[in-house]
């Protein structure tokens, strides 16, 4: 009788193990590394309805969400509605366009999913709202949200709904940035300030200050320097990281992510330009990050690196070398 009562015992912890895996799985997107490949087609490009946001409370805090990535300044900007967290008038959709949502532009699809994660950059486990707050005081030179505001439960709910919908597996493209042909040569701020005259002036100014909007509450183009720019060690402060992303995405009326309109080589000599701290001027920082100079990303431009190359190449290449040095240690160079 008493191995029969085992035996049952035995059984229904099986059950209620693989039962409580489906609704785990089944919540954050299906399989044990939390993709659905019977949902998507192999090589398809992520995408999101956003018309399928559901009603209620939960739908309320959904939307919420996705307005504060699209008008960021409007609600905890400098003059915020909402609050004032934002120390420029940046919104979230300027680097993670269509409101996380568009291909190959930083997009935040599986970011739900992929926290708790290490982070080279501060060289610890970070939650997913400690995620939200690096950006919004990093890029946005802001001040942390509370964990328990009516924002970050939005910016939260907005996250969790796009990862809930999205149909991925691991050949969906568009979740991260494209892959460049990184060229022999460094890169050029001397090339990229003609590139820059002729592909960004336009939108962002001569000077990088971008366009305000008619109503001064935010950007139509965010600045690209200057002391209401994005913070130096920011992602896009960061050549390479910068490069990948304007190729699928700039100029924005030009290109897209099968038809670029710039190359690798002209996107690095334009991040280079942009991102010279030695012609252009940007907001302070009080301390830099990747405490473990091993860890650190081969664009980051501040040493100690754990390799013999230095500032200078780290910051705008030839990024080939560095690469193959790691690669010869076994390691794989991160970007």
């Amino acid at each position: 009788m008493k191995k029969n009562y085992l035996y049952i015992i035995g059984i229904l912890t099986v059950i209620s193990a693989v039962q409580l895996y489906s609704s785990c799985s089944e919540s954050k997107g299906g399989t044990p590394d939390n993709l659905r490949p019977a949902e998507a087609k192999a090589d398809s490009v992520v995408t999101i309805d956003t018309t399928k946001i559901p009603d209620g409370k939960y739908g309320d805090a959904v939307r919420y969400g996705r307005q504060l990535m699209l008008h960021t300044a409007y609600y905890i900007g400098p003059d915020g509605v909402n609050g004032h967290y934002t120390n420029n008038k940046m919104n979230c959709t300027n680097c993670h366009q269509d409101a996380g949502t568009k291909a190959f532009s930083l997009n935040l699809v599986t970011s739900f999913r992929n926290y708790p994660s290490y982070r080279a950059r501060e060289g610890k486990v970070l939650s997913l709202a400690d995620r939200i707050n690096n950006c919004i005081m990093h890029p946005h030179l802001g001040k942390p949200l509370p964990l328990d505001s009516k924002e970050m439960i939005g910016f939260m709910s907005y996250l969790k709904w796009l990862c809930d919908s999205a149909r991925v597996d691991r050949h969906t493209l568009g979740l991260k940035n494209v892959d460049i042909d990184l060229p022999d040569r460094a890169a050029s701020p001397v090339a990229g300030a003609k590139l820059y005259a002729e592909n960004c002036a336009r939108c962002h100014g001569d000077n990088g200050q971008g366009k305000m909007r008619f109503d001064n509450a935010t950007y139509q183009y965010p600045p690209l320097w200057g002391l209401k720019a994005y913070q130096p060690g920011s992602s896009m402060h960061r050549i390479v990281k910068e490069a990948q992303w304007l190729v699928s995405n700039m100029p924005y009326d030009k290109a897209t992510h099968d038809k670029p309109y710039l190359t690798s080589a002209q996107a690095l000599d334009i991040a280079a330009f942009i991102n010279d701290d030695k012609i252009h001027q940007r907001p302070p920082v009080k301390e830099f990050q990747y405490p473990n100079a091993e860890e650190k990303a081969i664009d980051y431009d501040r040493g100690p690196f754990k390799d013999p190359f230095s500032e200078q190449q780290h910051k705008f290449g030839p990024f080939k070398p560095i690469v193959e040095y790691w690669k010869s240690k076994g390691a794989n160079p991160g970007f």
